[in-house]
C-alpha cells in the first residue's frame, strides 16, 4: 500500500463533493481523505499502483489542481 500526498485548490465542503465523484471512481484509489483545515488543503491518497500524474489528472477533470508534495511507500492503514 502506498500513500501520496497532495497539495490543493479545494477549500471547502463544496468543493469537495464536487472533487469526491471523481477520487471514488478512481480503481487505482483504496482510500482518500481532504484536509480542508490546512493550509494547503492536503489530500491524501492510499492504495496499489498508484499513479500520482493520474490522481493530479483526475482532481483537474473536477475543474480543480493538485500537485505531489510526498510519496510514502509502504503503509498501514492510517492516511
Amino acid at each position: 500500500m502506498e500513500i501520496i500526498k497532495f497539495k490543493t485548490n479545494v477549500e471547502n465542503e463544496e468543493a469537495l463533493s464536487r472533487v469526491a465523484p471523481y477520487l471514488d471512481k478512481e480503481e487505482s484509489i483504496s482510500r482518500w481523505k481532504l484536509d480542508t483545515g490546512s493550509t494547503e488543503n492536503i489530500l491524501s491518497v492510499s492504495g496499489t499502483d498508484l499513479d500520482s500524474q493520474k490522481i493530479e489528472n483526475v482532481v483537474q477533470q473536477a475543474g480543480f489542481k493538485a500537485e505531489i508534495i510526498r510519496v510514502i511507500g509502504i503503509s498501514g492503514k492510517d492516511l
